[in-house]
């Protein structure tokens, strides 16, 4: 960042319902970022155990905090985990936003100084800056890198094989992505969805897409997705025949199962 440049707020929001088990790893890892233009956004499904407790507590450690970022949270009922996250678009106040929901983690200490040297490494603002992303276990050890992994030149096309960016390592620029709220008709796969949709607008503006080159996000690997595979998959499937056509979704997701045998 130059000195003529304003700073670029980043808004992680978080989405929670009676996450007081997990929501304390996604806290740590926003509260030792090194980078101050933080809003954490935490949009609460109004929880009924401890998840508030954990908010509060985390607000009067900020108040102290070497360097502080901003905290809002409300809490109110949903329609479930997009509802919230558009939600959360319309309160973003970031010129970028990322969701990390309850038990996800940013990798390191400097993730987001890393994703703000590589918004305003380019002439124009990108659309989208993305990283990699790493498996975690709910303890935050390490379990594997994800096997889909980004191209070093990523477009909406990348996504016929694949959400190849974790929806945890996907920054969208604010007012792009409120243009894009989630598509309420998904249950489980409204990300991938909305990412497409995205990388989609970031073509027809002509607007760059910029990756890190680095992991970002550690990822918890029983998400809401893990939990509900089958109907996830299927939603994935109508999403990539809505995008890309149905022969062709047909032919990639037959190359799928002919790849998956042969691994075995």
């Amino acid at each position: 960042m130059t000195e003529t440049e304003p700073p670029l707020k980043i808004t992680v929001a978080t989405v929670t319902y009676n996450a007081a088990a997990l929501i304390e790893a996604t806290i740590a890892s926003v509260e030792r970022q090194n980078y101050p233009w933080v809003e954490h956004l935490i949009v609460d499904g109004n929880s009924r155990d401890d998840t508030l407790a954990h908010v509060h507590r985390y607000q009067e450690r900020n108040s102290v905090a070497p360097v502080r970022h901003e905290i809002v949270c409300i809490s109110e009922p949903d329609d479930g985990l997009y509802d919230a996250m558009n939600k959360a678009l319309e309160l973003a106040t970031g010129s970028y936003i990322v969701f990390l929901n309850a038990g996800d983690r940013l990798h390191d200490a400097d993730t987001l100084s890393r994703v703000a040297r590589a918004a305003q490494g380019t002439a124009e603002l990108p659309a989208v800056v993305y990283g990699n992303t790493d498996l975690v276990d709910a303890e935050g050890r390490f379990v594997r890198h994800r096997r889909l992994a980004p191209p070093p030149r990523l477009t909406w096309r990348s996504f016929a094989r694949g959400m190849l960016v974790c929806h945890q390592a996907f920054y969208a620029r604010t007012d792009l992505a409120r243009a894009c709220r989630y598509d309420l008709r998904y249950r489980f796969s409204a990300d991938f969805d909305w990412c497409v949709r995205l990388l989609k607008e970031a073509a027809r503006r002509r607007l760059p897409v910029q990756g890190v080159g680095a992991v970002t996000a550690d990822y918890l690997s029983e998400g809401l997705t893990t939990q509900n595979h089958q109907a996830s998959l299927r939603e994935r499937f109508a999403i990539m025949a809505h995008h890309y056509g149905l022969v062709p979704t047909l032919l990639r997701h037959a190359w799928f199962v002919v790849r998956a045998v042969v691994k075995k």
